[in-house]
């Protein structure tokens, strides 16, 4: 018996499998799936088996498999299906495909132990005769202090044998269980009440369920705060009483705290959280739960979509639109929607893409009926949109007014005297986006990368935000000297800074990937916030989506433009998206809700029609744009990106590169390039792109795949692919 198996090598070349001779004593137990351990050359990897054979031409010597890694097969038949399909799509190595679907622990080359965790509860070993005869004759306290909790409890959870426990076992009169425990709990509120749908909820759960088993997918339309998280849970209800599983995506991990709420007063010990924030013990433990069928539900970002669930009935992407489901950094460049469509057909269950601002590729497939079209169009309740105010900040310069417009200010203390809450906006982290010599111009940049460095005032450090390079502050000028040195703009740090000293009695909380990297950081400070322990919110886009809060009845932004300055064809698109989400914080509950946009572009169609919540018109003006310039929905887009450490042969390739693409796609795809990145240089790597757009090439396929094996084996250029990128 053979078997062929793919190992874990960190070199794309070897992107294949190879034969290994089962020994005499695995052949009974291996199976297609498992890990397995193998030599390979001097080394000895783990790897997974994808085939098993009772022959094989061969005219070298095979070696044997070392050793089984598993009791049971860790990728099933679905995932090795699912593996060939993002293959096939996003042109990645076969290896990081299968790795993708796993967590740390359970993946080939894995280096880390995980163990199981276990609780270990005392329980009575007698009759409650017995028990009560042995404490009436006990003199010791604590002996018949226990056995009296036990008569009443039945059992008793402890974290380490005490004299009494011994002398009790001793005396055969308790025994010790010992349970599995997993890491990562979320408490039920006990006050829970279920809410009930309205007219419109309803019938748009109906329309699903009507099809709850058929493979269609829905996009859900929904004003924000229209309740579509209900809609999404009573679809859930419906097809777990079938005996079926679910799939609920967020866009990111800031937002699963309050999900993971909602989900588990609603379905108790049902639901299971994957998500980049757990630890590797709690991914470990979470993921066994799924794989062993103890949870029927999995809530979770991007990676949660390879969650090992059986009979999947139905799987929810909230916020659909959000670019956090396309992994754009490291292979494979996969699109959480296109895992779950093919997931659809594989269970024959419905999709449900949610959204208060649908990506336009999404609301267009809509338009021609490849989607089905649900929408929501008003807030449940008395809960009512809020009024959107525009601040020309052009103006309020000429006051003097650089951070805060006169409104903004007075809303705030308006809201603060009304013991109300806000939400502040600004999409950038850090003190300063740049320090700059008032001498002779420099500004400080990264060794490494084509970026000025942001200064952080906490850690006196200014940092790289692309390469992590950091240094101390400088005093001095790195080109001339001089000491007058100017910080220029404005991070999040900055501005609690600024609110702190206009509003000295309120208490802010900041929330940004400075203030969250430590583990629970993210769910502390919404609770903390949802318990009205802070007034001012200050935050990244991190808390634009998804948030509700009650309290909140002002959401400012500042710096509203500050993504339209952005080079890329999506930048209008993403600006209308964050301010209608961010602008969806303010008056979710019975009290009324403002916003107030501060922005030195306010007559750009997506700003004025942000402020009017007006999505269709948005939706028709970007139409039209996109319409001229050839841009999806219209056209489909890959990324071809070149990267060199050599800025010569970078080049050199890059030309080639757009040469061959040119003279060998169908003549009506456009080859735009190549050119340099929007970021040319990172960590001291050159990077050009090429974009090609197309409607349909029959030979874009295998001219890619001939680029990516010529490519596999040259060590100093190499060459990615991205299908459907989110950012150019």
């Amino acid at each position: 018996m053979y078997a062929s198996v793919i190992v874990e090598i960190g070199v794309k070349a070897v992107d294949k499998t190879f034969d290994y001779k089962v020994p005499s004593e695995f052949t009974k137990n291996i199976k297609v799936g498992m890990r397995v351990k193998v030599p390979f050359g001097k080394m000895e990897l783990e790897g997974f088996v994808l085939e098993i054979k009772d022959k094989i031409d061969s005219n070298y010597e095979v070696k044997e498999i070392i050793s089984l890694v598993d009791t049971e097969p860790i990728l099933t038949k679905e995932m090795l299906l699912m593996g060939d399909f993002i293959v096939e799509s996003t042109l990645c190595s076969k290896i990081s495909a299968y790795q993708a679907m796993l967590p740390k622990a359970l993946k080939a080359k894995n280096k880390v132990s995980l163990n199981k965790k276990y609780d270990k509860y005392i329980l009575l070993n007698k009759n409650n005769d017995e028990i009560t005869l042995y404490i009436n004759k006990c003199r010791y306290e604590k002996q018949k202090e226990l056995l009296n909790k036990l008569l009443i409890e039945k059992e008793i959870k402890i974290n380490a044998i005490t004299s009494e426990i011994t002398t009790l076992l001793k005396h055969e009169l308790i025994k010790i269980e010992e349970r599995e425990a997993y890491r990562y709990k979320v408490e039920k509120d006990v006050n829970y009440k279920e809410i009930i749908l309205n007219e419109d909820q309803n019938k748009v759960v109906n329309k699903i369920i009507e099809h709850k088993n058929e493979s269609k997918t829905f996009l859900l339309y929904g004003v924000t705060g229209s309740g579509k998280t209900e809609v999404y849970m009573n679809v859930i209800d419906s097809v777990l009483k079938d005996g079926k599983t679910a799939i609920m995506l967020v866009p990111e991990i800031s937002l699963t705290p309050q999900i993971v709420k909602r989900f588990v007063n609603r379905f108790g010990d049902n639901v299971a959280i994957l998500h980049s924030g757990l630890s590797d013990g709690e991914k470990y433990d979470e993921y066994r739960k799924i794989q062993q069928g103890i949870v029927k539900i999995v809530v979770g970002a991007r990676s949660a979509i390879f969650a090992p669930l059986s009979n999947i009935g139905v799987i929810v992407i909230d916020e659909e639109h959000t670019n956090t489901y396309k992994q754009e950094d490291s292979n494979p460049r996969y699109n959480a929607r296109d895992i779950a469509l093919w997931r659809s057909k594989y269970h024959n269950c419905p999709v449900i893409l949610g959204s208060a601002t649908p990506s336009l590729e999404s609301f267009a497939r809509a338009g021609n009926h490849v989607y089905e079209l649900l929408t929501l169009t008003k807030r449940p309740s008395n809960s009512i949109l809020p009024i959107v105010h525009i601040v020309d900040m052009k103006e309020e310069v000429k006051k003097n007014n650089f951070i805060f417009s006169e409104l903004l200010i007075d809303k705030i203390n308006e809201k603060l005297n009304k013991h109300e809450q806000i939400i502040l906006l600004l999409n950038r982290r850090g003190y300063s986006s740049m320090l700059t010599c008032s001498s002779c111009g420099h500004v400080e940049k990264c060794p490494r990368c084509d970026i000025s460095l942001t200064y952080h005032k906490t850690s006196n450090m200014l940092r790289c935000h692309y390469c992590g390079y950091f240094k101390k502050k400088i005093d001095k000028c790195s080109n001339c000297g001089s000491t007058d040195i100017k910080d220029y703009g404005m991070g999040t740090q900055k501005l609690e800074e600024e609110l702190k000293k206009l509003f000295p009695s309120a208490n802010i909380i900041r929330m940004d990937m400075d203030t969250t990297s430590r583990k629970g950081a993210h769910a502390q400070i919404i609770k903390d916030f949802g318990e009205h322990k802070y007034d001012i919110l200050v935050g990244t886009q991190m808390i634009a989506k998804g948030l509700d809060f009650p309290l909140v009845t002002l959401v400012g932004v500042m710096n509203a433009d500050m993504s339209l300055s952005i080079p890329d064809f999506r930048s209008a698109e993403r600006t209308f998206q964050l301010l209608s989400q961010v602008s969806g914080r303010a008056g979710r509950g019975d009290l009324k809700g403002e916003v107030i946009i501060q922005t030195y572009n306010n007559k750009h169609y997506s700003i004025v029609l942000a402020k009017d919540h007006n999505y269709l018109s948005f939706y028709k003006e970007e139409m039209s744009i996109r319409k001229k310039l050839n841009y999806p929905p219209y056209y489909f887009i890959t990324l071809v990106n070149i990267s060199c450490k050599d800025y010569e042969l970078g080049f050199e390739h890059a030309n080639k590169i757009g040469d061959y693409l040119k003279k060998n796609l169908e003549e009506n795809t456009i080859v735009l390039g190549p050119t340099m990145a929007n970021m040319f240089k990172i960590n001291n790597i050159y990077h050009f792109q090429c974009i090609i757009k197309y409607r349909h090439d029959n030979k874009l396929k295998s001219i890619l795949k001939i680029l990516d094996e010529r490519y596999k084996t040259e060590n100093k250029v190499n060459v990615e692919i991205n299908v459907e990128p989110t950012r150019l």
